[in-house]
């Protein structure tokens, strides 16, 4: 077995303090090993003047990563799930779901106001269509507008009052630690979260003799809940334009799991929920997104 393990990465400050919590729980596991961190800029690291969903949509963070583990240049990869298109490469698999930090999503407006104090007609800064269409369901009269760039930089426009509010994930500020930032944290059936967010997913070659050695920090009910939605992705085969969502939750033997979608022009919000056996995930997902789309044409 190699003595250095290099762990690709993309190069924001979130990206990076990921990494690095993956190696902690690594090295605690495995001390006599050594981890390099390789810094890789994505395609969507660049592009910043543009929403996802006009340049390519979710891939663009992970396309770069993923060739440099198919080029054997980096031996692991870490991603956030959220940014994971529902069909993986067929020589590459996710290994390991570590422990999902906090999956809601947040508001961190200007002045500590909460959605319902904003005043009529403010601006609201998030990339993303699926905040988008459940931001306006509960406030319609805000008007959205959109920002790209990593969490520092986004709440620094914030700051720069190009917003009055911005939309952001619990879990990223948490390991940023700026979880002080949020002014309202609001609960997963108001805004139904993107689907595997809060958890991270380490990347590696099928058959890699690093399979084994990253299964050790593998959280089964993590790994459940975000296959559960990942089920609900691809019987939806949603893009980064689709505005949907899902989040699972398990208790005891059983999990639940809420979903939302909406037509692509963002009209015709829908949401549902389904329970069963947790040993069910991936077919209550599937079965979850076929309640939905019976409900909407996407």
């Amino acid at each position: 077995m190699r003595k250095t393990i290099r762990v690709g990465t993309r190069k924001s400050e979130l990206a990076i303090a990921q990494t690095n919590w993956v190696i902690g729980k690594l090295k605690g596991k495995y001390p006599h090993f050594d981890f390099e961190v390789v810094g890789i800029t994505t395609k969507g690291d660049v592009i910043l003047d543009r929403s996802l969903n006009k340049i390519g949509g979710k891939g663009l963070f992970i396309n770069e990563l993923e060739n440099a583990l198919l080029n054997n240049t980096i031996d692991m990869a870490v991603h956030s799930m959220k940014d994971m298109p529902a069909k993986l490469p067929d020589e590459l698999e996710i290994v390991a779901i570590p422990k999902r930090e906090d999956p809601r999503d947040v508001l961190v407006s200007l002045g500590g106001k909460k959605l319902n104090e904003l005043d009529e007609g403010a601006v609201i800064g998030t990339g993303s269509v699926r905040r988008e269409v459940q931001i306006l369901g509960l406030r319609p009269d805000l008007k959205i507008k959109p920002i790209r760039g990593n969490v520092p930089t986004r709440i620094n426009k914030l700051m720069e009052h190009q917003f009055d509010a911005i939309i952001l994930a619990m879990a990223g500020l948490k390991r940023l630690g700026l979880q002080d930032k949020a002014t309202e944290i609001f609960n997963h059936e108001d805004m139904v979260p993107a689907v595997g967010q809060g958890a991270l997913g380490i990347e590696v070659r099928k058959g890699d003799e690093l399979e084994d050695i990253v299964k050790v920090i593998n959280d089964m009910d993590s790994e459940t809940c975000v296959n559960a939605e990942r089920a609900f992705l691809k019987r939806l085969n949603g893009s980064c334009s689709t505005p949907l969502g899902a989040y699972a939750q398990i208790f005891g033997d059983d999990i639940k799991i809420y979903g939302m979608l909406a037509q692509n022009d963002k009209t015709g919000v829908r949401k549902a929920f389904i329970e069963g056996k947790k040993e069910n995930f991936e077919e209550l997902g599937a079965r979850l997104a076929d309640m939905l789309l019976g409900q909407t044409n996407i």
